[in-house]
């Protein structure tokens, strides 16, 4: 995992948010979420 998705990841988890939660704030998919955390992408 790229040290910008464990960054996300951490800090998601710190707010207590679902990766849901973060996709709607974000206006991205939850799976768009997913492949930033996991470094599938970085765009």
């Amino acid at each position: 995992m790229a040290n910008i998705g464990k960054n996300i990841r951490r800090l998601r988890n710190s707010k207590h948010m679902t990766q849901d939660d973060l996709a709607e704030k974000l206006f991205v998919s939850r799976q768009t979420v997913s492949n930033y955390e996991t470094g599938v992408s970085l765009r």
